[in-house]
């Protein structure tokens, strides 16, 4: 009793608001063994006499334990305490009187039967199913809310047995959205059914049968928001996420509810955005369906307009010195997301028409809260109407230039955002067009004294459009740009000296950088003009509230030194450098979020490239803190629904849903300056290469963990491998393979488990380059095994995926916008098998014939790829690997002719130049390192390559003229060659190559 009543002081203690008090009783409850914890958080939750918020903290304690230790810890309990834990909880939801206590034991309850479903599917606990049973259709209203509670957060507790209760869940659920005596039984039933639907997605025959609970669910969402409740809301945007086919037979009816809830300004503004986000999301996952609505569709653009409408009149806004974090729960932010989204999702064809009349009326609008609107409305569709937009930028531009202009400040701001969004979006189309009246509008609109928010807004759409402008047309303007630029720096920086004052300095010295590093060595003569007052800025902004202009003056150094060369910069070289070394001794007082920190590892960075080797002297400082940044370790979680309520993404937070009311959470903060560490680190290895070699231990050591971040250092990390080997090349072939073995596996692992095609095809590159490095002897048995695994599974999944893609064609909202996103996802897996033909080659060209017993197992795959059936790309990659088992493995090769021998003759023939060119290639290196085997068929080729030839000569001169590429002729030229000198030395290659090469003609 004493050691609970011990327990029950240190579960207050977790909750003390005295972060002392929590940290030590979190150490003290971590040290309780696991057993113990359920005993003592069990008794705490059933303990009548116990405080309410020490039961809560109790229950959300023994919930957590069961969702992260239950296989270290319920295995080991004895079978009569298993059975006392299910019993207590059973007794305690029927029998406690605190509606939130017994919800939360309902979570338990429904945590422990999650963990207690076999690999078969069976429930090991089959009291619970019936508690479900004979708890939905009792009298008690309590008891029914707790069966509902506990289906909906485990829908899955039927386990194997699902099917055979399918009529009666299904049942189960109609009664409890029909009870019309009690509304939370009807809201929690329509949660529970929206729940069993996400949870089986994937089974189109469930979806179908419960299709007519729909109407149910929409009402309950109908009912239960006017009730100041949007936890059904919110499930039907998981539906339209997760499950959207399941709308598909009450489509019409749901988009009708959604856009009526979006309209009624009774509603809080969470609730409007929450239903319009159904509708938002339907065009991202269910595009082609929702194309068949465009009524409706229709409708919906004039509510996001009117949010983006809703904006608070603020008389200090246009001299505010710092930039508030933008207000996502805002319904003006909430508007032009959705706007820019649903333009992405479905298409310019369909928005523009839609929306361009409402934004010409808008910008004619005496009220400026319209004008303004109209032109971040502009903005935001800019990326997904490119296409229709691009056709009419002329008129567009010109309408939006009269707004720098404009009597309202928000509505300049709003015009130089259009542009600087325009400017990105249009690039450089838009720069050639409209180069002379866009600088000339910034120019003017930077010469806003009076409102330094504009001023600073007009810097920035600078920026955007000097980041895309080519060099030819920047310098045309180069002298004005730069005189302006710095009237206007040495004006900001007397007010900051003056009034402290800096909004519109941080933003110029970035566009000084910007122009800087477009105009490259033209900058020279501009020089001597900033850098004294940049170097005066970075010794003496030291202020923390002037640390982002400090870091961003830091940066335009940097750029400027890169851009005007080392031999203009050496003067100064040294100076700058001090001052990044007193910047670099302070690093460990910097908090972590300093916004230098990451300004700092890019400018190093720079600095390397612009001094080459005499860089190599800094190492020693620069390495530690750049090493620290590279390493910050995110935080991740795997949480459940309850936990989720908790935590918002405004608090740094992004979430993956893994179904099952699961969700993996990883908080970013940090993110951003370990990708640019880590980018830096493979910098410092390509630039310096054996200078860098005293630390290419370390870095490969963190490369190797980092599995689990950002895709952007997942791709650092991937191309820093082969230049680090590289780097440690000069301590000779030991300790070069040492490191290898340590990163091989890692690479390996991480080809078979990438899930962002993006970074897996920057893996399978840098792999196939490790292995060219390395060469023979680089993969033990273990490695061949477990890459044929994967490479297998690759080449299985691409003709999986062309079989999905052929089933899409076949759908009833199968449409041209649908065929424009299976040609995306088409090549995008082409890329990857690119990345396939590329490790083969390298394994080919490193171990020679005595790999192919190895690749046999893929033989069949590879057969696959070069049937005439097949799409060109395919034809091409699998004739490409069939050149390098030709190239590298002759002449054991000929084993294999009989499968790639006819294919290739009669892709000689081919409509697709790139498999003509592969197969040319093909019969090059037959007659060149085939052997005698291939001799008879070499002989009777040359006339056939002679014919081809003749006849591409004149089908190919047209294409020369028209693109200048000659490739494939140029690869029949160059078998022929080899044909007619097979009997000589052996032939010597003179041009052509596999299917990633491709000659140019000048």
């Amino acid at each position: 009793m004493a050691e609970q009543q011990q327990f029950y002081l240190l579960l207050g203690n977790l909750m003390s608001p005295d972060n002392n008090v929590r940290k030590q009783a979190e150490e003290t409850y971590d040290n309780i063994p696991g057993q113990n914890k359920i005993t003592f958080l069990l008794q705490a939750v059933r303990d009548a006499s116990a405080a309410e918020e020490v039961k809560q903290m109790a229950a959300v304690l023994l919930r957590r334990l069961l969702s992260s230790s239950f296989e270290e810890i319920y295995p080991g309990l004895t079978v009569e305490m298993q059975t006392a834990i299910k019993t207590e909880l059973l007794t305690g939801i029927q029998q406690e009187t605190s509606p939130t206590i017994r919800k939360k034991i309902c979570d338990i309850a429904a945590e422990l039967s999650r963990n207690l479903i076999d690999d078969d599917g069976n429930n090991q606990w089959p009291e619970v199913l019936k508690f479900l049973f004979d708890s939905v259709n009792a009298e008690n209203v309590g008891l029914r809310e707790a069966a509902l509670h506990i289906f909906w957060n485990f829908p899955g507790i039927f386990g194997n047995q699902q099917q055979h209760y399918m009529e009666v869940i299904k049942r189960m659920l109609v009664q409890c959205m029909q009870d019309q005596a009690n509304p939370q039984i009807r809201t929690l039933a329509a949660r529970a059914a929206a729940s069993f639907v996400l949870s089986n997605e994937s089974n189109t025959a469930l979806l179908k049968h419960f299709a007519d609970l729909l109407p149910g669910i929409l009402q309950a969402v109908n009912e239960s928001c006017y009730q100041g409740d949007d936890s059904v809301l919110k499930s039907l945007v998981e539906i339209a996420d997760t499950a959207p086919k399941y709308l598909r037979p009450n489509l019409e009816e749901t988009l009708q509810l959604c856009l009526r809830l979006c309209a009624d300004t009774n509603l809080t503004n969470m609730q409007r955005q929450l239903a319009l986000e159904v509708i938002v999301t339907l065009s991202e996952t269910a595009a082609a369906m929702l194309r068949k609505h465009t009524a409706i569709v229709a409708q919906s653009v004039p509510q996001m307009l009117a949010m983006m409408v809703d904006l608070e009149d603020d008389d200090e806004w246009a001299m505010a010195d710092e930039l508030e974090d933008e207000d996502f729960d805002s319904n003006a932010v909430a508007g032009e997301s959705a706007l820019d989204r649903i333009a992405c999702g479905l298409g310019g064809k369909i928005i523009l028409p839609m929306i361009k009349q409402h934004i010409m009326q808008m910008l004619q609008n005496p009220d400026w809260k319209y004008r303004h609107a109209g032109l971040m409305a502009l903005s935001a569709i800019g990326e997904g109407c490119h296409q229709q937009m691009e056709a009419i930028l002329q008129e567009i531009v010109s309408f939006v230039l009269l707004f720098c202009a404009d009597p309202h400040p928000r509505v300049r701001y709003a015009a130089c955002n259009a542009i600087g969004q325009m400017a990105t979006d249009f690039a450089p189309t838009f720069q050639k067009k409209f180069h002379d009246k866009v600088i000339s509008a910034l120019l003017q609109t930077m010469e806003d004294q009076s409102n330094p928010r504009v001023q600073a807004h007009a810097a920035a759409a600078l920026i955007n459009f000097t980041e895309d402008c080519p060099k030819s047309l920047l310098i045309l303007y180069l002298d004005n740009l730069v005189q302006h630029l710095h009237v206007i720096m040495v004006a900001k920086l007397q007010e900051l000296i003056q009034k402290g004052t800096k909004l519109v300095l941080e933003q110029v010295v970035t566009s000084i950088a910007s122009v800087a590093d477009t105009a490259e060595e033209k900058f020279v003569p501009y020089y001597d003009m900033f850098m004294p007052s940049l170097k005066h800025i970075v010794e003496n902004a030291v202020q923390k509230e002037l640390r982002l202009l400090r870091g961003k003056t830091i940066e335009c150094i940097s750029l400027i030194g890169l851009a005007v060369g080392k031999e203009k910069f050496m003067p100064d070289a040294s100076a700058v450098m001090q001052l990044l070394l007193k910047t670099q001794t302070d690093f460990n007082d910097l908090e972590d979020d300093d916004p230098q920190i990451s300004y700092m590892i890019s400018a190093w960075a720079r600095m390397c490239k612009i001094l080459g080797k005499e860089f190599q002297q800094y190492l020693p400082v620069v390495m530690g803190p750049l090493m620290k940044t590279a390493s910050i370790k995110p935080e991740v979680a795997l949480l459940d629904t309850q936990d989720m309520e908790n935590i918002s993404e405004d608090d740094g937070w992004e979430f993956v849903n893994l179904g099952d009311q699961q969700s993996f959470g990883i908080k970013t903060a940090g993110l951003e300056e370990k990708a640019t560490a880590c980018q830096m680190l493979v910098c410092y290895a390509k630039e310096l290469k054996e200078g860098f070699v005293e630390y290419t231990e370390q870095v490969v050591k963190l490369m190797v963990t980092l599995a689990l971040t950002v895709s952007r250092v997942r791709v650092a990390a991937a191309e820093s491998m082969p230049l680090l080997l590289e780097c440690a090349r000069v301590r000779g072939p030991e300790y070069l393979t040492q490191m290898w073995h340590f990163m091989c596996d890692a690479l390996i692992k991480a080809i078979g488990t990438e899930p962002d095609s993006d970074v897996l095809s920057e893996i399978m590159h840098s792999f196939a380059k490790c292995i060219e490095l390395m060469g023979d002897g680089c993969l033990n048995s273990e490695h061949f095994e477990e890459l044929g695994g994967i490479l297998k599974g690759k080449l299985e999944e691409h003709f999986k995926n062309q079989e999905l893609r052929q089933a899409k064609r076949q759908d009833e909202d199968y449409d041209e916008q649908v065929e424009e996103t299976l040609q995306d996802e088409d090549e995008n897996d082409v890329y990857i098998l690119t990345k396939v033909s590329d490790i083969l080659h390298s394994v080919f060209s490193s171990y020679k014939e005595k790999v192919l017993p190895w690749f046999e197992q893929l033989l069949q795959l590879i057969v696959q790829l070069i049937c005439p059936n097949r799409p060109w790309a395919d034809r091409q990659w699998g004739l490409c690997i069939f050149d390098d088992v030709v190239e590298h493995c002759s002449p054991s090769s000929f084993k294999y002719a009989e499968y790639f021998l006819r294919p290739m003759i009669q892709s000689l023939c081919d409509t697709s130049p790139e498999v003509r060119q592969a197969a040319a290639y093909g019969v090059g290196v037959m007659a060149q390192f085939g052997g005698e085997n291939y001799r008879p068929f070499c002989t009777g080729m040359t006339w056939s390559l002679l014919y081809l030839l003749a006849v591409q000569l004149f089908s190919d001169t047209y294409m020369i003229h028209v693109t200048g590429l000659v490739a494939p002729r140029l690869n029949h030229q160059v078998a022929l060659h080899k044909l007619i000198g097979q009997s000589g030395s052996g032939g010597a290659t003179v041009g052509g190559g596999r299917g990633d090469r491709t000659i140019l003609v000048d």
